[in-house]
């Protein structure tokens, strides 16, 4: 089943003669459980597909279907209420808040459910616990190593649960080993049936997928 569909989408930006096409007429699904790569080059619209995805940005023309109901997203509170248990976002330099701890930085991806503070706490713990950075809880960022920053960042997008995971270049910022130790949690958390989908420019990164879609410029 397609967990979302796109068709014909278009995005542009600037006007007139200066306008830049990034997206002609693009069409695509993404089906629930699967790990999907997104891979083109500079330019090729693959951060402004992301972004779309995820209702930061609005397409110009076109159908955009989550779970088969219309999403048509005007302003950023529609892409704030669309996103809550939806989707989680991961990005390459962590956009961690530094003067928060690991587990302040991980509840954030809360603040936007009707929880309580009793089951954020709960929640936040377990997601700790489950990418082994309970012993963090208490840090800042600037105390932290890239492979744990990133682990933060990935928490603070899987802990309200959504059903999609969009990571932008998410081992792009990482050491090799570091980068194979975040890909085998990804890999672990699509196992366990979070539908994914990352974009990156790492062939290695590409094939450990279920599925790679290339965009061209």
């Amino acid at each position: 089943m397609a967990l979302l569909k796109l068709k014909n989408i278009t995005k542009s930006y600037g006007k007139e003669e200066r306008r830049t096409l990034v997206l002609d007429r693009l069409s695509m699904a993404i089906e629930e459980g699967e790990m999907l790569a997104v891979m083109g080059k500079s330019g090729s619209g693959k951060t402004t597909l992301l972004n779309i995805i995820a209702g930061i940005d609005y397409l110009d023309d076109g159908d955009y279907e989550f779970l088969d109901e219309p999403v048509n997203l005007r302003k950023t509170s529609d892409g704030v209420r669309f996103r809550r248990n939806r989707i989680g976002i991961i990005v390459q330099h962590f956009a961690l808040i530094n003067d928060f701890t690991v587990y302040e930085n991980v509840e954030m991806g809360l603040w936007e459910t009707k929880m309580s503070q009793k089951e954020r706490r709960t929640r936040t713990m377990q997601i700790l616990d489950q990418l082994d950075i309970q012993a963090l809880a208490d840090r800042y960022p600037p105390e932290l190593s890239g492979g744990e920053k990133q682990r933060t960042a990935i928490g603070r997008a899987i802990v309200g649960k959504p059903r999609l995971v969009l990571a932008d270049e998410p081992t792009g910022a990482l050491d090799n080993q570091t980068e194979h130790n975040i890909m085998d949690i990804l890999t672990k958390l699509n196992q366990d049936g979070t539908t994914m989908m990352i974009i990156t420019h790492d062939e290695d990164i590409a094939k450990r997928c279920t599925r790679i879609v290339e965009l061209k410029k």
